[in-house]
């Protein structure tokens, strides 16, 4: 005779519950969903990575110019009015400085054949020196006999090649061509997208929704407030030593120079180019020495004091989480997604640190 607990179920044993098993399956189905949703979310990402970009570049640019469009709006021009004006006056500075970019780097391109000769002449005698340490050991090494096949790889054509590239740049370009728009709308739009955004969410959700986007925003004013000047910072000193030393257009160079400094992780490599370049002909190995010694000393200096003072109490992201975002958003979205990683990051933490279930996660990004 079988017991009540059904078969195979001992008699001194209480009979399971079927519903004790139930939550265990749905934790199991709750976290299946969850990283199916992630790598959904990712290869959207990571295939529309144009669409998320431009949204992402109108935004950064959108809250660059709020300043500029309030400061309009004190002249009583309506709030559409005040944002094609600010937008056009960004435009026209971007202008100007791409004119004046392009005069100098004319002026560097007739000088290159100079720099060209002093670029042949050091690789030539790196490659001297590079033949005299390896010809003794090609002389050990016994040469191989017989017939040996010889195979020709034909080289691509440069016409293919900007074939391929063509609609690349072409999608580039036409996705860019949006960003002044997404930028005007986001601008003279403000008010009531985010009204909108917050009715999207639960009559008790609303308060904390609110103060989320508020939040983000003073975030990302201060990220850029605080990089520019961190950059301002660091191509003025730029500029000066590398005028006392007697670059060319060191004007020029020192500004490209502090703002390429600002790239994360790669920032000191970009950012020695430029005076390495300009210093060829010029400069020698001390001289060489001491633009890598300024690069590097204020590289350090902008990372250990500037960015903490100014961007440290806004971001609020540990070293390890930086790294980590550096290193998805940078394979998602490329060059840009560096560009992105850090304030992204740094959003996704406030909307953590808003979520209840959410927080362990804003907690472990946090400092």
């Amino acid at each position: 005779m079988e017991s009540k607990g059904g078969p195979g179920h001992n008699a001194g044993e209480p009979a399971t519950p079927l519903h004790a098993s139930i939550p265990e399956a749905i934790r199991r189905n709750s976290t299946a969903n969850i990283i199916l949703a992630l790598i959904a979310i990712a290869a959207a990402l990571h295939y529309a990575q144009l669409v998320w970009v431009v949204i992402c570049v109108s935004i950064l640019l959108a809250f660059i110019l709020e300043p500029l469009v309030v400061l309009v709006e004190k002249v009583h021009l309506p709030r559409s009015w005040s944002a094609f004006t600010a937008l056009l006056a960004c435009f026209a500075v971007l202008y100007g400085m791409s004119v004046l970019f392009y005069r100098r780097a004319v002026g560097f391109s007739q000088e290159l054949p100079t720099y060209a000769a002093e670029i042949r002449q050091y690789v030539e005698e790196f490659r001297e020196k590079t033949e005299n340490i390896t010809a003794p050991a090609r002389a050990v090494v016994p040469k191989g006999k017989g017939n040996q096949t010889i195979q020709v790889v034909q080289q691509p054509s440069i016409w293919n090649a900007i074939g391929s590239s063509l609609g690349t740049a072409t999608d580039v370009a036409l996705a860019a061509s949006f960003v002044p728009f997404l930028t005007y709308f986001m601008l003279s739009w403000k008010d009531h997208t985010r009204r909108a955004t917050v009715l999207l969410f639960p009559l008790e959700s609303r308060h904390a929704a609110y103060a989320t986007l508020g939040t983000i925003t003073e975030m990302i004013r201060g990220f850029i407030l605080g990089n520019l000047l961190v950059g301002l910072f660091i191509s003025v000193a730029s500029t000066a030593v590398f005028g006392i030393m007697g670059l060319p257009y060191f004007y020029f160079i020192g500004f490209i120079s502090g703002y390429l400094s600002l790239v994360p992780y790669l920032g000191v490599i970009l950012a020695v180019l430029p005076p390495v370049l300009s210093g060829l002909g010029i400069l020698h190995g001390t001289g060489f020495f001491f633009v890598l010694l300024t690069v590097l000393g204020l590289h350090l200096f902008s990372l250990n004091v500037l960015y903490p003072k100014f961007l440290g109490r806004r971001l609020q992201l540990n070293p390890l989480a930086v790294t980590l975002a550096l290193l998805f958003w940078g394979w998602i979205w490329g060059a840009m997604g560096l560009v992105l990683a850090i304030p992204m990051t740094a959003a996704m933490k406030i909307i953590f640190d808003h979520v209840d279930n959410m927080q362990p996660f804003g907690a472990w990004l946090g400092e």
